[in-house]
């Protein structure tokens, strides 16, 4: 008996043990299918190609894409171009452009929602089925007359739901298709940048979400293609705020998760009015022509409203270590082009001289300057980046190093090809043609030697050399603006020189 009741102890605190087991494996695959779930971040970034791609854009898609990439997640490049009047492929192509530019790279997409429209109708019949969207018969004149009335009388403007509890009609009448909005209880969403934002139900209207020849509205559409396309966090600018609600409900009345939100605040011009083409308002592409590096310009902009301590400069890497929704500012940003340009400066100066001439080379191009005859780009960039500001104005101050000029600058030979320096520049090229080796070394030695037989300071040789070579009288530092220019070239335009001297001279 004793021994029985040992067994039956046993056997009883097994199971405990083995049901303990269970429950706690059951219990750590759900918290690791919960921690899983919440860790996959999906966002989008969702332009009209009504126009260029341009920095109040481009801040947004950064934002999104690096919310992503902190997380570990995915984004997705999504062209609302349900407005087919104003949508062009020229401006889609350019939008394509300006992220390409940008290197904000997309895993899915793009996605055109003109080839969505039969999933947009789909849902559409299927919320007419189950009374969540009706069919409206109201011609136009009588909703104007209704908003008329209403703004007389003081009221909010909206559909008065007249076809909202109707039965269809077996008749060939124009309808638009409108969502069945709740009249009762509000819209409560927490903003990652604005906190929580409420909107009460009876102040919104009965949202048409097709129109009468049947294509879907832009707000339908957005809140399909988040629901199929997985998007958990909706980065976007601050003029969607009064879209969310009403997008929400949709994704309710449809049974889907309702993502999270952040709306962005708008950026300023650098007088603190509302940007425009005169600060900052133009296409992405404009920075890339005006000489701008597209890491100078995602560092700007995601330190227009984002802050990290007092940090300025960011690596992509540490942007996406640092970046989070919940540290953008809720004030408006003002554009600052001063300080675009100063770390435009800095990443001409920081960045690989190589990386630097790969986007130098389409400036060249743009400015005519034939690069196969002279020094390579990034020798020249090395050169010359401690004064660049741009790249465009790099490329206009490199031109000496690869084309002959006609004259030379009429200040700069006013007053260094003076009578004085001919001797200087005479004896200077026959060191030149003395040269064993085409060295940056030998050529200073030659310019220290030139100045110390004369017994001259080193200006009185460097600067008239300096125009001689270049034409004018700024360049870096004039030995080794004569080794990238070359020996050939050199011998060829310090002839030159002598021979605009002597003119003088004789004159």
């Amino acid at each position: 008996m004793h021994h029985k009741t040992v067994d039956l102890f046993s056997l009883a605190l097994l199971a405990v043990r083995i049901c303990a087991t269970f429950i706690s494996t059951v219990y750590y695959l759900g918290f690791l299918h919960r921690s899983m779930s919440i860790m996959t971040v999906k966002t989008r970034f969702a332009p009209s190609p009504t126009g260029f791609l341009h920095v109040g854009g481009a801040r947004t898609a950064l934002y999104s894409w690096l919310y992503a990439r902190a997380n570990q997640g995915e984004f997705v490049l999504r062209i609302e171009d349900t407005d087919l009047e104003r949508s062009t492929p020229e401006a889609c192509a350019a939008i394509l452009e300006g992220m390409e530019w940008l290197n904000l790279n997309w895993d899915e997409g793009p996605y055109y929602q003109t080839k969505r429209f039969d999933r947009y109708n789909e849902i559409i019949a299927q919320m007419l089925e189950q009374g969540t969207a009706y069919k409206c018969y109201c011609s136009r004149e009588r909703i104007e007359t209704m908003r008329e009335e209403q703004a007389a009388n003081g009221e909010q403007q909206k559909y008065d739901g007249c076809c909202r509890d109707k039965a269809p009609r077996d008749t060939d009448e124009p309808f638009v298709v409108r969502f069945k909005n709740p009249t009762e209880g509000s819209v409560v969403f927490d903003d990652h940048v604005r906190g929580r934002i409420e909107f009460a139900n009876n102040t919104l209207d009965d949202l048409i979400i097709a129109r009468t020849e049947g294509t879907p509205t832009y707000n339908f559409c957005v809140v399909v293609d988040d629901w199929d396309m997985g998007i958990t966090c909706v980065v976007r600018g601050e003029d969607h705020i009064n879209n969310t609600p009403r997008q929400i409900n949709i994704l309710k009345a449809l049974g889907a998760p309702v993502p999270e939100y952040a709306h962005v605040s708008m950026i300023l011009g650098d007088d603190g009015a509302k940007l425009s083409k005169r600060h900052g308002a133009v296409g992405v592409m404009q920075y890339r022509d005006d000489g701008y590096l597209p890491e100078a310009l995602l560092n700007y902009l995601v330190r227009l409203g984002w802050s990290h301590g007092d940090q300025e400069v960011f690596s992509i890497d540490e942007m996406k270590q640092f970046f989070s929704l919940d540290d953008i500012n809720k004030a408006a940003s003002a554009f600052n082009t001063d300080k675009l340009i100063w770390l435009n400066q800095h990443y001409i100066k920081e960045s690989d001289p190589e990386y630097v001439a790969s986007h130098l080379e389409w400036h060249m191009a743009d400015q005519n300057i034939d690069t196969s005859n002279g020094p390579k780009l990034s020798e020249v960039v090395s050169a010359l980046s401690e004064r660049a500001k741009t790249l465009k104005e790099l490329a206009a101050s490199s031109r000496y190093f690869f084309e002959d000029f006609a004259e030379f600058d009429e200040t700069a030979a006013k007053k260094h090809l003076r009578g004085v320096a001919l001797e200087p520049l005479q004896l200077f090229q026959t060191k030149l043609a003395g040269l064993n080796e085409w060295t940056l070394a030998a050529i200073h030695q030659a310019i220290e030697d030139t100045a110390a037989e004369l017994e001259v300071g080193m200006g009185k040789v460097g600067m008239p050399l300096r125009v001689a070579v270049t034409g004018a009288g700024m360049s870096p530092a004039v030995d080794l603006t004569i080794f990238l220019v070359g020996k050939a070239r050199t011998e060829q335009r310090i002839s030159k020189a002598i021979e605009f001297v002597a003119n003088r001279i004789n004159s």
